[in-house]
């Protein structure tokens, strides 16, 4: 392959080729970062991109190959890092004023991990603000656009990850997921996108949006880079209080293309009202593949608390916002507003300028859902909800290995199309944030399109079964070719 076009590569494409030293990391790095400069201004996909810090890092691992016996699957190869998770001496924004200019002292846990394959990090994505948003408008800096239309989103909040992995302007990518916000965006994008169980994978050093509902996860350009991601960033970390002591499988062992007698339910309720013909006519299609590949496929599957999600979701998430946004006070870092006459004030508009209007929407939602007299209207409902949302899971998964859901009921809508109805921007994220409200794993594949818009298929399994997921998704990939698609984008 031309040094050119080194940037279209795979993760496993690439590793194979600096094993054999048929291509250095340098050059690797530089495809990626002419690439990134060549379409940068039409994708909007990065808000830091750090070309000597990568350059200099690409060169230090040349030198190590040269004398490695072994190399990792990650070693050498460059990557982008959603903006909401810490990353030592480079810029963490949070896509927001208030951090605009935020560099962390300490490196998340997912980026130690990184590091230590020798990752290349190229630099930052963009992202709704504090990853508050389904479509990437609600950046403090700019909206992205997606590769496939730029008229278009790119989905939210990992909007920038999905587009950049879609644009081949990075190899692979790191997103967070608080409701669908790794699986949205790459179903959007037509790339692959995973979210883990909750503990799977560390979130120290990830800046909190809703604590018990975020995880960082992959979005890559097939499964099995989604595979050798996972195996490089999960597992237990004793600086994450959430983090679950359970053994890490090598995910790329369940790789096969074979799900025959795999028991494979269809419900009902995610096939929702809304949801676009052609979204259905797709997913549809897919099924029958599973099928034709031979799984056991049951239609006849009911979550009848799922129509209760958005509302649960709406209300524990702001409440958790609410209260992890507090620490933004002006004081000890981050944007603060100095025209005040004292510190009360200084706090006030601090967040009044320093917030954008999806976020300040959140907390005030979220602190309203704790206050006295409708906390137990609000949140300690929403708390029950949730319960009842995981339990009917927990039964589904005693009868199915998976449950197969559309990502995304609708294809990527036009820029601007939903930015004055947040409640419409709101159900974009119907078919995922029940995934979130029970902690399970979901991943999102390339499923079809429609006028050449992406359609995602979303699978989801019990809690640390994501090797199932990853089969299915490998067996389906294989079947077929919507994965090898590449946006019109020059």
């Amino acid at each position: 392959m031309p040094a050119n076009e080194l940037h279209q590569l795979t993760i496993h494409e690439a590793h194979k080729l600096l094993k054999q030293r048929k291509i250095s990391s340098t050059e690797l790095t530089k495809s990626v970062l002419k690439r990134v400069a060549e379409i940068e201004g039409k994708v909007h996909a990065c808000v830091t991109i750090v070309e000597d810090i990568a350059l200099k890092e690409a060169k230090k691992v040349d030198n190590y190959i040269k004398t490695a016996h072994e190399i990792t699957p990650l070693t050498g190869i460059p990557t982008l890092i959603k903006d909401v998770i810490c990353t030592k001496g480079i810029r963490t924004t949070c896509s927001s004023k208030i951090l605009e200019n935020f560099v962390p002292l300490y490196d998340a846990t997912v980026i130690e991990k990184l590091k230590a394959q020798k990752a290349v990090i190229v630099g930052k994505t963009n992202m709704d603000e504090f990853a508050m948003g389904s479509s990437t408008e609600h950046s403090a800096f700019f909206p992205t656009h997606n590769p496939w239309d730029l008229s278009r989103v790119p989905g939210g909040s990992s909007g920038g990850s999905a587009a950049a992995v879609a644009a081949d302007e990075t190899i692979y990518a790191l997103g967070s997921d608080t409701g669908g916000s790794v699986r949205q965006p790459a179903a959007l994008c037509s790339v692959v996108g995973l979210k883990p169980t909750y503990g799977r994978v560390s979130r120290f050093g990830l800046v909190a949006f809703a604590s018990s509902l975020d995880q960082i996860g992959p979005i890559t350009k097939d499964v099995t880079d989604c595979a050798l991601v996972m195996n490089a960033i999960a597992g237990y970390d004793s600086s994450d209080s959430t983090s679950v002591p359970y053994p890490v499988p090598d995910y790329t062992r369940q790789l096969i293309p074979d799900i025959k007698g795999l028991r494979i339910g269809i419900p009902r309720e995610y096939f929702v009202e809304g949801m676009q013909n052609q979204v259905r006519a797709a997913l549809e299609a897919a099924i029958d593949k599973l099928r034709e590949l031979g799984a056991e496929i049951d239609w006849e599957v009911s979550l009848p608390h799922t129509k209760y999600a958005l509302a649960v979701y709406y209300v524990l998430a702001p409440s958790e916002a609410s209260a992890n946004l507090a620490r933004y006070d002006g004081v000890k870092y981050g944007f603060s507003e100095r025209d005040a006459s004292n510190v009360i004030e200084t706090t006030e508009r601090t967040r009044q300028f320093g917030f954008g209007l999806e976020v300040k929407r959140r907390i005030m939602l979220g602190t309203y859902a704790l206050s006295a007299g409708y906390y137990n209207a609000y949140y300690l409902k929403a708390q029950k909800v949730r319960t009842l949302i995981k339990q009917e899971f927990d039964q589904a998964f005693e009868k199915y290995d998976a449950l197969v859901t559309p990502t995304s009921p609708i294809v990527p809508f036009k820029l601007g199309e939903k930015l004055e109805d947040p409640m419409q921007m709101y159900l974009s994220d119907i078919c995922t944030l029940p995934i979130n409200i029970a902690g399970i794993p979901a991943i999102s594949i390339p499923a079809g399109f429609a006028d050449n818009l992406p359609i995602g298929m979303q699978i989801m399994g019990k809690p640390f079964s994501e090797e199932i997921l990853l089969r299915i998704a490998f067996a389906y990939e294989q079947a077929t070719n919507w994965h090898k698609r590449k946006p019109p984008l020059l």
